[in-house]
C-alpha cells in the first residue's frame, strides 16, 4: 500500500532542499532530512506540516523509541532535521526534548598501536587493498574523502593531497608521505585496466569504488593481519593517524587542520588516547635540582602517601 502525505508536505519538503541546497549543504545531508520529514508528514497523512505543533513531534519521537526501537544516531538525526525543518522552513525555533534521545555512553575512538598497525599493512595481499590500509592511516582521510579522491587531487610535488567537498562541504590539503605515494605509483603500475578519473575505481570505468567494497577490503586485511578482535572499521584508521601524530608532537592544531575538523573540541578527544607519553611525564620539580635526596634514604619506617 502507497504511503500518502497532505498535499503541502510536497511543498514544504521542496522548500525545505531549496533552503538546505542554498545554504551549501552536501547531497547526503539533503537527502537525510528530507527523509526524515518526509517518514513523519507520512506519520501524519491528514496534517500539513505547518500545522506541525511541538507535541506532535514529542508523540512521533516516542512511537519511534516504543516501536521501532530506533538507535541513538537515527534518534539523533531526526532531531536535526526536525530543528532546521521548524528554524528555516515554519519560521520557529524547536529544539527536540534531548530526554527522547539520551546521550549514549561516551566512548573513546579506536585505534591500533604502532605495531598493530605495521602488522596490517604488511598482511595486506594486493596492490590496492596495500595503497587504501595507506592512504587512510598515512593521510587520515575519510572514508567517502578517500572514495571520491581523483588522481588529479594527488599534488606529488608538494607533497600533499587536495581534499575536495569533505565533511561540512569543505576544501582543504593533508600530507602526502613519500611512503603512500611509492605505493600508489606501484598500485596504478601493475592495474590491467588503469584507472581514469578516481584513484580507487570500481568495475564501472570512471566511477569511484563502492564504499562497501572499500570497507571489506579493509576487513579482509584486518583479518590476514590476526587483528579480527579490533574495530576494524576504515575510521580505525583515522584514529590511528590522528592519535600517532600527536604522541610524535605534532600540535593538536595542525592535527585539527589535517583531519578536517571544524572545531578543536572534536581534535581533543586524541588527548585523552596519548597515554605513551602520559606514563613517561617527568614533573618540572624532579628535574629542578640534580642532587635531590634519593627517596631510598628514607627511614624505612616512613609512611608514603
Amino acid at each position: 500500500m502507497k504511503k500518502t502525505f497532505h498535499p503541502d508536505s510536497t511543498e514544504a519538503m521542496n522548500q525545505l532542499q531549496k533552503i538546505m541546497i542554498a545554504s551549501n549543504h552536501s547531497p547526503r545531508s539533503v537527502q537525510a532530512y528530507s527523509r526524515e520529514i518526509r517518514f513523519i508528514c507520512q506519520h501524519y497523512p491528514d496534517l500539513s506540516p505547518y500545522h506541525w505543533r511541538d507535541q506532535h513531534i514529542v508523540d512521533y519521537m516516542v512511537y519511534l523509541k516504543l516501536v521501532h526501537k530506533v538507535s541513538y544516531s537515527k534518534s539523533k538525526m531526526v532531531a536535526q532535521s526536525v530543528a532546521f525543518f521548524f528554524r528555516h522552513v515554519l519560521k520557529r525555533p524547536y529544539d527536540v526534548p534531548s530526554k527522547l534521545y539520551p546521550k549514549r555512553e561516551y566512548k573513546l575512538p579506536h585505534y591500533l598501536t604502532v605495531e598493530e598497525m605495521r602488522q596490517l599493512i604488511l598482511a595486506c595481499q594486493s596492490p590496492k587493498q596495500k595503497a587504501i590500509v595507506e592512504l587512510f592511516y598515512g593521510t587520515g582521510l575519510r572514508l567517502e574523502e578517500l572514495r571520491m579522491l581523483k588522481l588529479t587531487d594527488i599534488e606529488s610535488k608538494n607533497n600533499r593531497i587536495f581534499v575536495r567537498n569533505g565533511k561540512g562541504r569543505k576544501d582543504r590539503y593533508t600530507l602526502l608521505p613519500k611512503r603512500v605515494l611509492t605505493t600508489l605509483r606501484d598500485y596504478y603500475r601493475k592495474q590491467e585496466v588503469k584507472p581514469t578519473t578516481y584513484v580507487f575505481e570500481g568495475q564501472t570505468p570512471g566511477q569511484p569504488m563502492w564504499s562497501s567494497s572499500i570497507q571489506t577490503s579493509v576487513r579482509m586485511a584486518y583479518k590476514n593481519a590476526g587483528l579480527s578482535h579490533k574495530e576494524h572499521k576504515t575510521h580505525a584508521l583515522r584514529h590511528s593517524f590522528a592519535t600517532h601524530m600527536l604522541d610524535a608532537g605534532v600540535d593538536i592544531h595542525t592535527i585539527k587542520e589535517l583531519l578536517g575538523h571544524c572545531d578543536i573540541k572534536t581534535t581533543m578527544v586524541y588527548l585523552h588516547l596519548q597515554t605513551s607519553k602520559r606514563n613517561l611525564l617527568i614533573s618540572p620539580l624532579d628535574n629542578l635540582f640534580d642532587d635531590l635526596d634519593d627517596i631510598s634514604n628514607l627511614p624505612k619506617d616512613t609512611p608514603m602517601l
